[in-house]
């Protein structure tokens, strides 16, 4: 598929019934392990598309980047799709089908894991120059430095766990994506930094949301979800028992089935 600026956009299409299409967040694309497993889970009910983000897996990119180079990416795949399209979204993609749920592209319904807003200061924030530095890490071309600046830094994760990381097979694909990184920080935008969600930024997602945390995760992650559904025009709230971050597509398939249904 192509997108409206020339970017080839890599998809994939399976099972049958309405159309799903999958957003994954920061360092996710569409071999990622996750994603085909919950492809497989839900294509007995949708016809689920699994499509890498632009930079990512076998789609090309188009520079200088845009936020709203991404929205019309998701709104060629909803008009591959047939014109309309449920979405699910976990963490920075959750933020991008926001956005795309705003414009407009013909977004049935959403479906949101985990967004990544840090609304209070529970926790410590990103440093106020975090999108700037992340930008000349990235620049510079030092990819180690870029995904552990954004795993301490922007995701709070422990520095020796990131170390544990860095000596894992695992490493060298999270590397690979480092250059997408700035831009889920360009999505996510200012909603990091520890301030209250504003309605008047989401007045335009008119569409039914459904947005879902982890019993297990961090509750700064799911204090943001809580307020999100709260402000949105048709938002609901849903707690996943014993998840995490890292979503089951068992605990996820009962939760997105019967909201799409409905």
């Amino acid at each position: 598929m192509t997108s409206p600026d020339g970017t080839t956009i890599a998809y994939d299409k399976a099972g049958t019934g309405p159309a799903l299409i999958l957003v994954a967040g920061a360092f996710g694309y569409r071999k990622y392990p996750m994603l085909p497993k919950l492809v497989a889970a839900l294509s007995d009910r949708f016809t689920v598309y699994n499509y890498d983000r632009r930079g990512r897996g076998d789609s090309t990119d188009t520079r200088p980047y845009a936020v709203q180079r991404e929205i019309e990416d998701l709104q060629a795949l909803v008009q591959a799709a047939g014109g309309e399209a449920h979405v699910w979204g976990q963490s920075s993609g959750a933020a991008l089908a926001l956005h795309a749920a705003a414009a407009d592209i013909g977004i049935r319904s959403l479906a949101l894991y985990q967004p990544p807003f840090r609304v209070d200061h529970s926790k410590p924030l990103p440093p106020a120059d975090f999108q700037k530095h992340l930008n000349t890490l990235v620049a510079e071309g030092n990819r180690s430095a870029a995904v552990r600046y954004m795993m301490t830094k922007g995701m709070g994760a422990p520095g020796f766990a990131v170390g544990v990381m860095r000596l894992l097979p695992l490493w060298k694909r999270l590397t690979g994506l480092a250059h997408t990184l700035p831009y889920d920080v360009a999505i996510v935008d200012d909603k990091i930094y520890g301030k209250p969600l504003e309605a008047a930024d989401f007045a335009d997602v008119k569409v039914p949301t459904l947005v879902m945390a982890g019993g297990k995760a961090p509750e700064l992650l799911r204090t943001g979800a809580r307020q999100l559904a709260g402000i949105l025009p048709d938002g609901k709230y849903q707690v996943l028992d014993g998840q995490s971050h890292a979503v089951s597509p068992a605990a996820l398939k009962p939760a997105l089935t019967s909201f799409f249904q409905q």
